[in-house]
């Protein structure tokens, strides 16, 4: 059951490495079809040519296939499930195969399997079903995460300044995170929460909205005033910077206004399944037999 459940997790991560989600791939479509610059529609073309021959290849979307995070909404044992996600991860890496990316922070050694202290990264969260465990892997390339940025604004500033501070990260990464990209913005919540938020952003589909009015209007306003600054796709000029923006929102002190932007290249590789309880509590009886 155990091996069962691994190789179920090893394809999650061949998926989201190979298979560019429907949204994002729909979203590249559109914004080739309106791309008004020569240039823009030459690089979006071989985007979506990249796409195709990544599902008919069965090959990684890129050479740079990120760091690893898990998230998990479980009611389960949790040891056991990390015990599965670390060895899909080794696996994943020499069969699908990934890049071998993760290093000691202190010495540079690398892993080899993209194991080590706190990787893959994994968030846990409460499970939205009882008796079901819904997972979801990112992998997170390094060009467009080095762009990630937070700030602590003065609570004066107000969702003006929250604008200011996107559109400034914006023209400053310029081609550097592959646009077009699809950008989380966190605001709220301690340092550490808005950086979380915007980061969980990207797991929302391109397309959606904010349930809140007035995040969905930011939402709005931030995709417009970015794609007004004519960086386009990778960075060489064009209609569409971003394909979509994404922002989720918590309550914060009233001394401080945390936030963040996350950025994710047009290949932004996300993929989730859902595990029945049973499967782990299965496990967990193998485990002590």
């Amino acid at each position: 059951m155990s091996n069962s459940l691994e190789d179920r997790v090893v394809e999650l991560i061949r998926r989201a490495a190979t298979f560019l989600p429907t949204d994002i791939e729909s979203a590249l479509k559109n914004a080739h079809d309106k791309e008004e610059s020569e240039i823009g529609r030459l690089i979006l073309q071989s985007m979506l040519r990249n796409v195709e021959i990544s599902k008919t290849e069965g090959l990684p979307l890129c050479q740079d296939t990120g760091s690893i995070t898990f998230y998990v909404k479980s009611e389960g044992p949790l040891n056991i499930i990390e015990k599965v996600l670390t060895g899909a991860t080794a696996r994943a890496t020499d069969e699908i195969p990934l890049r071998p990316n993760m290093v000691d922070v202190f010495t540079g050694e690398n892993s080899g399997n993209n194991l080590g202290r706190y990787s893959p990264f994994i968030v846990w969260e409460p499970a939205s079903a009882f008796g079901q465990i819904e997972l979801t892997v990112l992998l997170k390339g390094a060009g467009s995460d080095n762009m990630t940025s937070t700030a602590m604004l003065n609570p004066t500033d107000g969702i003006e300044g929250v604008e200011r501070f996107v559109l400034n990260r914006i023209v400053e990464a310029g081609g550097k995170p592959c646009p077009p990209t699809i950008i989380g913005v966190g605001i709220g919540g301690s340092s550490d929460a808005a950086l979380f938020l915007s980061k969980k952003a990207l797991l929302r589909e391109v397309g959606s909205k904010n349930t809140n009015a007035e995040a969905a209007t930011l939402e709005k306003r931030l995709l417009l005033a970015i794609n007004s600054t004519g960086i386009g796709p990778m960075g060489l000029g064009g209609r569409w910077t971003s394909l979509w923006v994404n922002v989720e929102h918590a309550h914060r002190h009233t001394a401080s206004f945390p936030v963040a932007a996350s950025m994710a290249c047009w290949a932004l590789r996300r993929a989730s399944m859902f595990i029945d309880e049973s499967e782990i509590s299965e496990i967990g009886q193998e485990t002590k037999g």
